[in-house]
């Protein structure tokens, strides 16, 4: 795991780079340079300590910086007859490259973004991983291209302006869409895709190599019995690459759900000695007792970290400056603690993420299963809507009646709406207080939704897809990654494993949607490895206090950054709105008053502490 940057036509100030990202490489800094091209490594020392050392080279013909780990890149060394002077993945990289060009990542189990220059070619190669676990953020102009790992380092590198059409995307969706970013002609390299750019004109092209979609379309008919045992296999696959991979003592994040606990009993059949960690802070939800049950019955060297949030209104603003661009996702705030918590003890953890993308673990996703909101019916439209605008919403989002009054909202919208109802649900029904652009401000994200809602799809392989490419991609792994090597951490999930990508879309919807029950066949293995209790959890997050928070301890920081005249909110969203949800004057459910003031302060703080 490391921190890249570089550039074309440039000059590069490695002082700017270290200091912006240095907490993702502290262990070493090394830099490259040929004619117009400069490349820097920042390096944290994982795999092949002695050998592993970045910019590397290959026979003067290529040059490569890499982010990443790649997991099983000792059996592709041997399934091509690979010879190699180190033992390190980077190696792998160049020699599968010099092999094969860039067919080569289909055979890749990893996470990755990485630069090769090709000297022959005279261009840089530039590849990211299926689901995008490793950043890369690129500039692209006539005169140059400059490229980094994270926004705050592209930013000190060179100057940026602010692209005010994109933050429409962000207060919608809570993130900016795929490739979009808040700045002008900065491109984020999507998620199963590379470039090529060409080092004399700079041309860049871009080119998708992976797509879920492919997978989603597949015909899967394996009983569930062989299912259940191909899930168990790759799953086992996946942990024990992942715990091989590193020459550092890899450990366990450990909640109280069937994810991690899968992912930790696996694990302890590789590593008798693993270290597993549980948060538990102040809440509604405590997993502790039920993540140290699984600790008990696999004798991990269990760590309980408490978490407190008495220093969240003078951490807020140095947690949220970390990703570079607003960010919606409270759970951000935990997550960093959680992280720095556990550096104390391993610089290397896995993780459950993408679990719930492909096996189908969040509760929205059980409507989807029985009935496709994607395709248009006039008469549930109508009804629904006489359902939604005749009761009030909800303030308890675990109710029954909040379950029908979404179910309600769901099918009372049509097209995009539907699924933004369905998943981060933050201005749905108060779009007409935005500061009208004068444009579709979603039209990029309309066109791929319709793509993949007006397929041939179901409706809950719909969703599981658009949840892949969207809410995974922009904020999950983002704060996985940034939570994570903010405090030069590695993550590593294995329910993201090449294997399981490719094989889980395929599998019939009712593996993974039973009745009400979600996530079935991950359920049914769970089974087999974890203490009952666990195996029939509803899935949860951190349970984050949001509403508490801003009425309470964020409420001062809240009121002085949206009460401000000087504010950034106001070209988006009209400032009397705003000021009537600050005093409670708007008849809005509390749950999403709290969102909405959460979006907007992540973005006021963005912008005065970050871009200006």
């Amino acid at each position: 795991m490391c921190g890249i940057a570089g550039a074309i036509n440039a000059g590069l100030s490695y002082e700017n780079v270290i200091q912006t990202m240095g907490h993702r490489g502290p262990d070493e800094h090394n830099s490259y340079r040929n004619k117009n091209v400069d490349l820097f490594h920042l390096r944290l020392s994982i795999l092949d300590i002695a050998c592993g050392k970045q910019p590397m080279q290959l026979d003067e013909k290529y040059c490569i910086i890499f982010n990443g780990e790649i997991y099983n890149h000792q059996e592709l060394r041997a399934q091509f007859d690979l010879t190699g002077n180190t033992s390190s993945d980077t190696e792998t990289l160049l020699l599968l490259y010099d092999r094969f060009g860039s067919a080569f990542l289909q055979y890749l189990d990893g996470m990755f973004a990485f630069v090769i220059h090709d000297r022959i070619k005279n261009q840089l190669f530039i590849a990211r991983d299926r689901a995008g676990e490793k950043p890369f953020y690129f500039y692209a102009d006539p005169e140059q291209f400059v490229f980094a790992s994270e926004l705050n380092c592209l930013k000190s590198m060179t100057p940026l302006e602010i692209e005010t059409t994109n933050f429409y995307q962000y207060l919608r969706l809570g993130s900016f869409y795929r490739q979009f970013t808040p700045y002008k002609n900065v491109a984020e390299l999507r998620a199963g895709s590379f470039l090529i750019v060409d080092c004399g004109n700079l041309s860049v092209e871009e080119t998708r190599w992976w797509n879920i979609n492919d997978y989603y379309k597949k015909e899967n008919d394996d009983s569930f019995e062989d299912s259940l045992e191909n899930a168990d296999r790759f799953l086992h696959m996946a942990v024990k690459r992942r715990l091989e991979s590193s020459d550092l003592e890899v450990g366990s994040f450990l909640s109280g759900g069937i994810d991690s606990g899968l992912v930790t009993a696996i694990a302890s059949e590789y590593n008798k000695n693993l270290k597993t960690f549980t948060v538990s802070f102040d809440g509604e939800y405590d997993e502790a007792p039920l993540a140290k049950l699984v600790a008990e019955k696999y004798n991990t060297k269990h760590t309980e970290i408490r978490i407190s949030f008495d220093n969240l209104k003078s951490d807020l603003e140095k947690i949220l400056i970390n990703y570079g661009e607003p960010f919606f996702d409270s759970s951000a705030i935990p997550s960093y603690y959680v992280s720095r918590e556990a550096k104390k003890h391993v610089t290397v953890i896995l993780t459950g993420d993408g679990a719930d993308e492909l096996f189908g673990g969040y509760r929205r996703y059980v409507p989807f299963a029985k009935y496709d909101f994607f395709k248009q019916n006039l008469l549930v439209k109508r009804s629904a809507s006489i359902f939604k605008n005749t009761f009030p919403p909800s303030n308890n989002k675990k109710s029954s009646y909040n379950y029908l009054y979404r179910l309600a909202s769901l099918a009372s919208s049509s097209d995009l709406e539907i699924y933004l109802s369905a998943g981060v649900d933050i201005f749905e029904n108060y779009e007409s207080y935005f500061v009208d652009p004068g444009f579709d401000y979603l039209e990029a994200v309309r066109s791929d939704f319709d793509k993949i809602a007006n397929g041939n799809l179901s409706g809950l392989k719909k969703i599981m897809n658009l949840d892949f490419d969207t809410n995974l991609f922009s904020d999950l792994l983002v704060k996985m990654d940034i939570a994570t090597m903010a405090n030069s951490q590695e993550g590593r999930s294995p329910f993201l494993s090449k294997e399981i990508l490719e094989y889980v879309p395929s599998l019939p919807d009712h593996y993974k949607i039973k009745g009400k029950k979600t996530k079935f066949i991950l359920r049914q293995l769970a089974a087999r490895y974890l203490p009952r209790p666990l195996i029939d959890q509803p899935k949860r997050g951190f349970e984050i206090p949001l509403k508490k928070w801003i009425d309470n301890e964020l409420k001062e920081q809240v009121f002085d950054y949206l009460s401000s005249d000087n504010n950034f909110y106001s070209n988006f969203i009209q400032p009397r709105f705003v000021k009537d949800l600050l005093t409670k004057k708007i008849k809005i459910a509390d749950e999403k008053r709290a969102k909405i003031l959460w979006t907007l302060l992540s973005l006021e703080i963005w912008y005065k502490k970050v871009y200006q």
